[in-house]
């Protein structure tokens, strides 16, 4: 059904437990009320996600989240205030009325507003707390519009709300403030940058080889079916073959390629993190045989672009 359109089916559905697959300003979650834990263990089965993967609680306003989860840092406060409604998540206590599951086990929780009317009124018209993880299986390209989830997910959701492309295309920037230093758990669509101006320096450590702390964190992940590799500027455009397809930074590149999709011609990053997730799926729907990707600039957002590539090529290996 579209997102601007009546949202109280939606806000039922949730309400009694079902899945409500939904846009954002980021890509499109699948959302359960995060307060009851048989809702959120279906979010695990739909996305065939395993149980240590937490999940990220979205919120309708930012008055919301001392209701939920009482006095916060003032590193976190500050981060909110600033922040929200954006693509940001902070990392906060678990409050008591959040089951485990949603954390998987953790004492921390993930939680954000979201900068998408339609999102804050569906969860303001459920009442509830929304768990919400990406809209795709396990480790797949995320979906940054409504057909993404239909093709990935199908059945295993109750109700898609189509609100077409997203605007940033990309993850939030997932932060953990409530000690002394910030630190960066999961690069995103929020650069480094603009966090500074608020907290000063922060540290850097995304990616995680065992319990994830925050989503999103594992090595290898968002990553489409057809296998990827990343390239350096100075390898030769010509590898791969004819049978691959190219996902390029601003320019076509020379050769011979089945299919080529440039992020932004103008070189523009916030373009190129907008359009990632939606070239990558076109690409791994074109029957290529392997993509050739090579990274943007890595400042700003696209230091989150470059992440995201990094663990696409992950599970790449020479031999395939």
């Amino acid at each position: 059904m579209p997102a601007d359109g009546d949202l109280g089916e939606a806000a039922a559905v949730l309400r009694t437990g079902g899945l409500v697959a939904f846009p954002t300003e980021t890509v499109y979650g699948v959302g359960a009320n995060a307060l009851d834990a048989r809702a959120a263990a279906r979010i695990f089965e739909a996305k065939q996600r395993p149980s240590f993967d937490p999940l990220i609680t979205h919120l309708a306003d930012v008055a919301d989240l001392e209701v939920l989860v009482g006095p916060v840092s003032s590193a976190v406060a500050a981060l909110a205030t600033r922040f929200w409604p954006g693509p940001l998540t902070l990392i906060v206590d678990r409050p008591e009325g959040i089951p485990p599951i949603v954390t998987s086990g953790l004492d921390s929780m993930a939680v954000r507003v979201p900068d998408h009317e339609d999102a804050r009124r569906l969860i303001a018209a459920a009442g509830v707390p929304v768990a919400a993880p990406s809209a795709n299986r396990f480790g797949q390209l995320s979906p940054t519009r409504a057909e993404h989830v239909v093709r990935g997910l199908g059945a295993a959701v109750e109700m898609v709300l189509d609100g077409g492309p997203t605007r940033c295309g990309i993850e939030s920037t997932i932060v953990d403030a409530r000690g002394d230093h910030p630190v960066v758990l999961r690069l995103g669509a929020l650069p480094v940058e603009e966090l500074e101006k608020v907290t000063g320096p922060v540290a850097v450590r995304p990616g995680s080889s065992g319990q994830p702390v925050a989503p999103g964190t594992l090595a290898a992940h968002y990553a489409p079916r057809t296998p990827l590799r990343l390239v350096s500027g100075a390898e030769p455009a010509g590898i791969g073959g004819a049978e691959c397809g190219y996902l390029a930074f601003r320019d076509r590149p020379a050769g011979d390629w089945a299919a080529v999709e440039v992020l932004s011609a103008s070189g523009d990053l916030t373009e190129a993190a907008a359009r990632l997730f939606d070239v990558l799926h076109r690409l791994d729907a074109a029957g290529v045989t392997g993509i050739v990707a090579e990274p943007v600039p890595d400042t700003g957002v696209g230091r989150a672009v470059n992440d995201r590539l990094r663990r696409a090529a992950a599970t790449w290996h020479p031999a395939s």
